[in-house]
């Protein structure tokens, strides 16, 4: 063998030893991410549909109106839902059912009644807000197609999605489909000298302008971050988890409770809504850094911000803002329905879950059915997706306090909750979140009248 043969094949041994080396260092590393993104589930995607279309209509115009002055929401509710939502999933996992089970199983009938009618009438008006709010966005994009056959469209594949796939082909749709709201963080980016000093600044200084208007989209904030669907959405979910494991017994559910499985649930559930601030900051940011500075401060619809944005950003962050909110609502639309369900199944004691076949639970989905074509309708009746949206959070804002007085009070319970009851610190901040959606409920029907 020659020298330069030995040479080269002694080169060729050390550039193996490096490739090993290499693929050592970045196997664990990519262990750790497949296992975070392993972990994330119904707290990930409870989080993202939170970020639906009536949500960015909001968002957009808080930062339109009054540019970052009040991005500092976004921080201060982050760990309020967080604590809210952990909760829920918490009293999902001990128990071994949802939400609205357990306020059947401790409370009275007629809060149960009251709670679940009207969780199922403002899921249905902002099912419908957000089918006119997808179908206005989707004729930004094709605007020679009629709105109808798109709403037929988006109705359809908002029913047959969670009725006719499995949960677990679903849950993994939602999961993915989670990481669309990414396109909201990418538009600022696109903007030509972004005024990031502001936005940060609006981030963390805490600043009003004391006015109806400003107090109502506060509300709306409020409302439209911290909403009761979620609170029976998420708990229903963590419960699915467990029957897609073979746990299809209660008692087989509550064995579940264990310090890894909280933990994982903390991990998942800390994730969504930090994902769903996050982005909200960014809607918040985006409206206020093209359109606000621009001179453009009313803005009533997510689609109407997206249109304003287009001569502004250019047609990449026009497009990113307009397919964000299709696809944030092909999300929300069936989580909306699917929590409406669980809420009415659960109070009544129907058979309920995604994990059943329709044969099986036809209630269930009837419920589903239901609140997705009266959702539809609304808007063959000429019932304005703006106003739709308003009612829903006047509902919100009734229903919201009363949920909350009853979730405190049942994770705090330690005959019900065992050693996942809630700590003292973590039911004082649900009694403040409690406070404070009450307060937001009453100037939401306050101001409202006064607008009128």
């Amino acid at each position: 063998m020659s020298t330069s043969e030995g040479g080269g094949l002694g080169v060729g041994r050390e550039i193996k030893r490096s490739l090993v080396k290499v693929e050592k260092t970045v196997e664990p590393e990519t262990k750790v991410i497949k296992r975070y993104w392993g972990n994330l589930g119904p707290g990930l995607t409870t989080g993202a549909a939170d970020d639906d279309p009536s949500g960015i209509a909001t968002y957009s115009q808080i930062g339109a109106r009054y540019g970052f002055q009040l991005g500092w929401l976004a921080l201060i509710t982050f760990p309020l839902m967080a604590t809210v939502q952990e909760m829920c999933a918490r009293v999902g996992i001990a128990t071994g059912e949802g939400l609205a089970a357990n306020i059947r199983r401790h409370f009275s009938r007629i809060t149960l009644v009251i709670c679940a009618l009207l969780v199922l009438i403002a899921n249905s008006f902002n099912v419908g807000a957000n089918l006119g709010v997808m179908t206005r966005a989707s004729q930004l994009l094709f605007p020679s197609v009629p709105s109808w056959p798109l709403i037929i469209f988006f109705t359809l594949i908002s029913l047959l999605l969670p009725v006719f796939t499995s949960y677990k082909k679903y849950a993994g749709f939602l999961k993915w489909f989670s990481l669309t709201l990414i396109a909201y963080i990418l538009v600022p980016f696109m903007i030509n000298d972004f005024p990031w000093k502001e936005a940060l600044r609006g981030l963390v200084v805490p600043s009003l302008t004391p006015s109806v208007e400003q107090l109502f989209l506060i509300c709306g904030f409020l409302g439209t971050t911290i909403s009761p669907y979620l609170f029976f959405w998420e708990p229903a979910q963590e419960v699915e988890e467990e029957v897609l494991e073979g746990k299809h017994s209660l008692a087989e559910r509550r064995q579940t409770a264990n310090a890894r499985r909280i933990k994982r649930m903390r991990l998942d559930n800390w994730t969504g809504m930090f994902l769903s601030n996050f982005v909200a900051f960014f809607i918040v940011a985006t409206c206020a850094g093209a359109l606000w500075y621009n001179g453009i401060f009313e803005i009533e619809s997510a689609e109407q911000a997206a249109s304003a944005l287009r001569p502004l950003a250019g047609d990449y962050a026009y497009l990113l803002f307009a397919l964000g909110i299709i696809s944030t609502g092909l999300l929300a639309v069936p989580i909306l329905a699917g929590s409406a369900a669980y809420t009415i199944a659960e109070s009544f004691g129907w058979r309920s879950g995604l994990f059943r076949k329709v044969k099986e639970a036809s209630a269930f989905y009837g419920v589903i059915a239901l609140s997705i074509i009266i959702g539809l309708i609304i808007n063959f009746f000429g019932l304005n997706p703006i106003k739709a949206l308003i009612y829903a959070a006047v509902l919100n804002g009734c229903v919201a306090p009363i949920i909350l007085v009853i979730l405190v009070r049942l994770a705090s319970n330690k005959e019900i909750m065992g050693c996942w009851a809630n700590r003292p610190l973590t039911s004082i901040i649900g009694w403040i979140v409690a406070v404070v959606m009450a307060l937001a409920g009453a100037a939401t029907i306050i101001t409202l009248f006064w607008k009128n």
